[in-house]
């Protein structure tokens, strides 16, 4: 049920970030635009209201969905890795080690490698360097310590912001320090349709590879050493859900920039919700997180239309809201 009401949501914000914007297209409009297209099997009609639909809007839904449900993923799995459900892909440094892979590119113009993009695999490069730098200094005897990890991520997340903060400072552009820090504050304003498919397509197959590592994730859950006698390899487990939690977040990243928020507070509240079975737990973040950025995108849009605002500012003031709010509904803070 869980699933299905999801689903409802999703289809539901959908229709509202495709009809909202600087340029209202009414529901009538956006149906039978819709309906066309489908009929003339995926050709595009023409009109305005046409080319606003499949041009504009559509990508960024796309990316709405694949990245707020990536980043949600990606905190599922650093979550339940360090049995703390403040944990995400900001705190342990892997945005900032993506990000950063991504400016330098973007400083040096070197964003294409004999006309292919290669941002996806230059935030993909710089959050496994970052993880790695990390998990040598949290590693001893070959055992990964969460608690260590966890600081050095901060540490390395504060010194990952300051040297992007540098090479803005460096740059002699201006157009190149507003684009950069726009990006660096979360936007889905991407236009490369080839782009979008391979972020989206590797995003849905890392997606469907954490499921797999469903039974482990729920055994950690319990204890490294209940898992390890329910017979869970555990540091091989480990290693590969930090792997994988560091492709996805690498991936949003490089095309999204840093959106903060969304991989603490979806899963945080899907495993108030719906229960902390990783099964129904993976699923459900990945669609709640893209309908929460869906929506966020929508409304950094048209709140003060037609200036865009970038959507990390919406996702954190209402994240940091939300999560307040759960915090006090729970008594944390009044204790």
């Amino acid at each position: 049920m869980w699933i299905l009401g999801l689903l409802v949501l999703l289809v539901l914000a959908g229709f509202f970030s495709l009809s909202l914007g600087s340029t209202h297209i009414p529901f009538a409009t956006l149906s039978r635009t819709l309906w066309a297209w489908f009929l003339a099997g995926g050709k595009r009609p023409d009109g305005i209201a046409s080319t606003i639909i499949f041009r504009i809007r559509l990508p960024r839904l796309i990316l709405g969905l694949v990245v707020g449900g990536a980043l949600s993923v990606a905190g599922v799995i650093f979550q339940g890795l360090f049995h703390n459900p403040l944990v995400e892909p900001y705190t342990l440094g892997v945005s900032g080690g993506a990000a950063l892979g991504v400016c330098l590119l973007v400083v040096r113009g070197w964003q294409f490698f004999h006309g292919v993009n290669i941002l996806p695999l230059a935030g993909f490069s710089g959050a496994v360097i970052t993880v790695a730098l990390v998990y040598a200094i949290s590693s001893k005897q070959g055992l990964l310590q969460t608690n260590i990890m966890l600081l050095a991520g901060v540490m390395v997340s504060f010194i990952s912001s300051s040297a992007i903060m540098l090479l803005m400072a460096l740059s002699q552009s201006l157009q190149e320090i507003h684009s950069l820090l726009f990006w660096t504050m979360g936007s889905l304003e991407e236009s490369n349709l080839a782009l979008i498919k391979v972020i989206a397509g590797s995003i849905l197959l890392g997606v469907g590879v954490s499921f797999m590592f469903y039974r482990e994730l729920n055994a950690l859950a319990l204890g490294e050493e209940e898992a390890l006698h329910l017979g869970i390899p555990v540091e091989r487990a480990k290693k590969w859900l930090f792997l994988l939690g560091t492709f996805l977040t690498g991936l949003s990243v490089s095309v999204s920039g840093m959106i903060g928020f969304v991989g603490l507070i979806i899963p945080h509240l899907m495993r108030m919700l719906a229960g902390s079975d990783h099964r129904l737990l993976i699923v459900s973040s990945f669609l709640s997180g893209g309908i929460f950025l869906i929506l966020a995108d929508t409304l950094a849009r048209t709140v003060i239309a037609p200036v865009e605002l970038p959507v990390g500012v919406i996702t954190g003031l209402v994240g940091g809201i939300l999560f307040i709010y759960f915090l006090y509904g729970k008594n944390v803070i009044l204790g």
